[in-house]
């Protein structure tokens, strides 16, 4: 029975007033992210509606006010009849995390619109998708038939979020695949998947597993569509402060169906890359993607099934090449290391399982379970300057398993969520040896040429997350004053225990100069790592992390023209490793000892001091850190539709959202103090000087011994912390957070969705080390050298962790879309985005040793985003049952950041360098006009049909991706020229590339 008007009143109050106070007072939080739809309007006064789903049986219910207004939340995206009683049925598709309007007018006997004729099963529905249009939030929604038919490369799902203007997806040299929204880095994202984050807490990349993997984060024949939200999120959306991406998965029907598929592609059936043309040799490759679905009734109309598994076998071709500013040394090298140069391959290996069960008892209950599997292996760290004899092998696993519950009460909806995750990835060195690494000794700088031998010692890490959670979200749906208001609120507890090993104590690695006289006979320098005993410090850190949340919002219509929506949201996590850590005792001793380089009297805090470091708020006691407790997050946003018709609607908002600190810096205080890694250095044995004047500290004489196993490298510091880098954390470490705000304007042009959006993101507390060591004065230069040699008294350098990483982007954000229908045959989305974004540091990098502070650190145009990006594709039916599509995508060159020295000149920080960025002239026309682009690639796909009867389909289907074979060049060149800030930036044409060569794939399958 419907719940009285004066106590709904008295409830809605309450919501206000709570909403009210914590605004003003306590911090909340969100935590659920909705991937259910809601439907809303006018009906009858008091009549009933009802939305039921002829493929699933499903059947929701919810009565209307005395004015006619009526809610239903808690809808699976999907093809429903909708009635408000007799006569008055409507026939509608709801997209994935959408709010739709549906009003009804008096009973009528006229047939549906048959637009978009959706067959489910032996059940043909006609219906009409509503699109949402009242909303502030940015972004778009990707459909099934989108990524049916939309060429791609990878058949990882989120390859289509970059028809939403906004987003860039990149498969890089590697074919390492990766999602960024704006101008922000990979980490600041997060993907939900039925409402589930699958957020990396441990590593970089946004979603766990995600970071260096050519793999594919969830099987793509499990999505049913997806949502990408690039800004103004609702309050429900934790952990992020860029893109959000909310996907549905498909659930079984009342009908058994089925997929099973293969693709196929190699390196016969693909251009040459850039460098296989120089060395006029081409590396063997292949792709071998192939997968099944299948779901089902285990109960008509109650219970059913769904299960899918996908896998990958892949020979990734990469490159091997040289930094650019050795160009012309790589001739002085031994023949057997310039051979290891040029083409090499990357394996890898996937396999993807989920499986889901739902069940529905009631039309007020639905229960469903489900399970994620995800294991890879993968060959790693070859490419760039790194040979393929210095490689390592990757272990990277992901499960995830999730039970809910949703009931649908009378004027609310209650969703009760369980989950539990367990991901991995663990890279171990390929070989067991020493590593070798040739260098060129330019004036200010060591670039390398090629690291051959074994992998790096830090390259073997083991780094994961582990553990349960319980959230809970209740929505009202039939709440009334001065409008109508739809209002959820959540809660969240989550514990997660950390875990990281950073290095493993192996596989020192030994540096060469090359000159045009050849190698070196000995190397100039060792980095090694050495295990520190009887401090009880261990190499790996775990730690159990308690994550709290708790948030309102208020979905606010105030009118057939106006709706609000109020949110505000706090998170809040514990981390025992951060909070709990102690600084080793030695470590403070060796702060406030006798400065060596400074006049008696004179501590090194002291000399930290003068440089404006003080010690004091890096040296932990386990007792005088707190764990940020700041991240209130105001979310709010309207549409006014002018019309009230929702052809012509105004949308804008302003909100914060926090991301959070990856683990795997934190954790380095720790790792680091257990397993240092140390830096030596040899003396020439003709000047008896070491590399660039290195202190006596850590200078040596060279013994070949050194080469014959790393206790002998590690017995030249006996018991001595001399060369042990020190890390430590400011004690009051901040979380990741953005501002965004945006105003646009959405339009309905006959079956054309048009939007124009302007954005502005200001995103601030990014994390990044800096070089602690100061001169004895305080300075950071003096003569244009920064004070390497000056660390922490009887060990190596500070390196200090603090929040500063800022960037500032504004966006111009345009689209055009025209769903595909059946009834045209055709469909077409057009999305262009404008961007001016600048930064403080390179988004991809955490180390900031340029300049003494990220304060001093210019803000220059960021490598984000390239300034102006179009990405179009459009599906049409073709002849003789075919489906064609084409995809271009075109960018202007995105600029690249370095640091430049100018010799002579010196800049106010006391450096003759200073960070800089340079963009590319473009390397190629599209078709006609000038050379304006840096990014070119035209993608066609053709499927063909064959109908088989009993309702079997075969189909055969080629994707032709980069059809003219476009070099997008990844790697750059700079060339510093005599003068401040001058700087010429090109691309290196026999480097590597992003995307692929001219790339033809076949893929053949079955339906039923």
């Amino acid at each position: 029975m419907k719940a009285p008007l004066q106590l709904k009143k008295k409830l809605l109050a309450s919501v206000i007033a709570t909403t009210v106070v914590a605004i003003g007072a306590a911090p909340t939080t969100a935590w659920s992210q909705s991937a259910y739809a809601t439907l809303r309007g006018k009906a009858p006064a008091n009549a009933q509606v009802t939305a039921f789903n002829p493929a699933t049986g499903t059947t929701r219910r919810t009565t209307a006010s005395a004015d006619g207004s009526y809610t239903l939340t808690g809808l699976q995206p999907g093809t429903y009849q909708v009635d408000a009683g007799p006569g008055t049925q409507q026939n509608v598709t709801l997209t994935v995390a959408s709010t739709s309007t549906l009003n009804f007018a008096a009973a009528t006997a006229e047939a549906p619109s048959t637009a978009n004729a959706t067959n489910l099963g032996s059940v043909t529905v006609s219906a009409t998708t509503l699109q949402e249009v009242k909303t502030p939030e940015v972004g778009g929604t990707i459909s099934l038939h989108q990524i049916d038919t939309i060429p791609q490369v990878s058949r990882n799902f989120l390859e289509f979020a970059d028809t939403v203007p906004g987003m860039v997806f990149t498969r890089d040299a590697n074919g390492n695949t990766s999602l960024r929204g704006g101008a922000q880095n990979t980490s600041s994202t997060n993907v939900y998947i039925d409402g589930v984050g699958q957020k990396s807490y441990v590593k970089e990349g946004g979603v766990s597993g995600q970071i260096g993997s050519q793999g594919n984060p969830f099987p793509q024949l499990a999505i049913g569509e997806y949502k990408v939200i690039t800004s103004n999120y609702k309050a429900e959306y934790d952990q992020i402060s860029s893109a959000a991406v909310t996907a549905q998965t498909k659930s079984g029907t009342n009908e058994f169906h089925g997929e099973v598929f293969g693709r196929y592609t190699n390196d016969s059936l693909r251009a040459k890359t850039p460098a296989e043309e120089d060395a006029n040799k081409k590396t063997p490759s292949k792709e071998k993607e192939y997968g099944f679905a299948i779901g089902g009734p285990i109960i008509k109309d109650k219970m059913h099934f769904f299960a899918t598994y996908e896998g990958k076998r892949f020979n990734t071709p990469i490159t091997v090449v040289p930094d650019p500013q050795t160009v012309g040394f790589a001739q002085y090298l031994p023949a057997g290391v310039a051979a290891q140069l040029g083409p090499a391959n990357l394996p890898f290996e996937e396999n993807l399982y989920f499986g889901k069960i739902d069940w529905e008892p009631t039309d007020r209950d639905r229960f469903e379970l489900s399970a994620q599997i995800r294991k890879e292996n993968q060959t790693g760290g070859i490419g760039g300057t790194i040979a393929n004899s210095a490689a390592y092998k990757t272990k990277n696993d992901d499960k995830r398993y999730v039970l809910r519950w949703q009931h649908s009460g009378e004027a609310y909806f209650n969703e009760l969520l369980l989950t539990h995750e367990d991901a991995f990835n663990a890279p171990v060195a390929n070989n067991i040896a020493n590593g070798y690494i040739y260098t060129v000794p330019l004036p200010d700088s060591d670039p390398t040429i090629i690291a051959t031998g074994a992998a790096n010692p830090l390259a073997t890490q083991n780094k994961g997350q582990k553990g349960p959670s319980i959230q809970d979200d209740l929505t009202f749906n039939d709440l009334q004053w001065n409008g109508d208001h739809v209002v959820k609120m959540g809660v969240k507890y989550k514990e997660i225990t950390l875990n990281a090993a950073d290095a493993a104590d192996d596989n020192p690695q030994f540096y060469y100069d090359v000159t045009p006289n050849g190698v070196a006979d000995i190397p100039y320098k060792a980095f090694f790592t050495k295990p520190v005993t009887g401090l009880g410090l261990s190499p790996t850190v775990t730690t159990k992390a308690k994550q709290f949340g708790v948030y309102v919002q208020d979905d606010w219509a105030v009118n057939d023209k106006l709706t609000l929506n109020l949110g505000v949201r706090w998170d809040y996590e514990k981390n025992p490793s951060y909070t709990g850590f102690v600084t080793p005792a030695n470590v403070v001793a060796a702060l406030y000892s006798q400065d060596p380089n400074a006049p008696a009297g004179q501590t090194y805090a002291q000399s930290l001091a003068n440089g404006g470091v003080n010690v004091n708020d890096y040296i932990s006691t386990g007792h005088n850190r707190k764990d940020f407790k700041g991240e209130f997050q105001p979310r709010l946003g309207f549409s006014y539709d002018i019309n009230g018709d929702e052809q012509h609607v105004i949308h804008g908002g302003a909100g914060r959202a926090y991301d959070r600190n990856l683990f795997d810096y934190l954790q380095l205080e720790t790792t680091k103090a257990a397993l240092p890694q140390y830096t030596v250095y040899f003396r020439d044995p003709v000047s008896g000087q070491c590399h660039r004047g290195s202190g006596a500290n850590n200078c040596y004489d060279w013994d070949p011994n050194f080469l014959n196993g790393l206790p002998n490298l590690q017995a030249l510091l006996q018991s001595s912390n001399t060369g042990t880098e020190v890390d430590v954390m400011n004690n009051k470490l901040k979380a990741p957070y953005s501002d965004q705000f945006s105003i646009g304007m959405s339009n309905q042009l006959g079956d054309w969705h048009t939007d124009a959006t302007l954005t502005r993101v200001l995103s601030h507390d990014g994390f990044a080390f800096t070089l602690g060591n100061r001169y004895p004065n305080g300075d950071f230069f003096q003569n244009q050298s920064q004070p390497w040699g000056n660390g922490v008294p009887g060990f190596g350098s500070l390196i200090i962790g603090n929040n500063a990483i800022e960037t500032r982007s504004t966006q111009i954000l345009l689209s055009a879309n025209k769903p595909y229908d059946q009834e045209s045959g055709w469909g077409a989305t057009f999305a262009y985005t404008y961007t001016n974004a600048v930064q403080n540091r390179d988004i991809n990098e955490h180390y900031s040793f340029d300049e003494a502070t990220l304060a001093q650190y210019p803000f220059i145009d960021s490598n984000a985003a390239a300034r102006h990006r179009l990405v179009a594709t459009g599906v049409v039916d073709g002849p003789w049952g075919t489906t064609l599509s084409v995809k271009l995508t075109l960018a202007t060159p995105t600029p690249g950041n370095t640091s430049a020295c100018y010799g002579p000149y010196v800049f106010p920080t006391g450096s003759s360098c200073t960070p800089i960025a340079g963009t590319p002239q473009g390397s190629g026309r599209f078709l006609i006009g000038p050379k304006i682009f840096g990014y070119r690639d035209v993608d066609f796909q053709a499927t063909k049909n064959f109908e088989l009867g009993h309702g079997l389909t075969l189909y055969g289907r080629f994707d032709v991706l980069n059809v003219f074979n476009f070099r997008n060049y990844s790697d750059l060149i700079y060339r510093v020229g005599p003068n401040p800030y001058q700087l010429d930036t090109t691309y290196n044409p026999i480097g590597n590339i992003t995307f692929v060569p001219r790339t033809f794939k076949f893929e053949v399958g079955m339906k039923f």
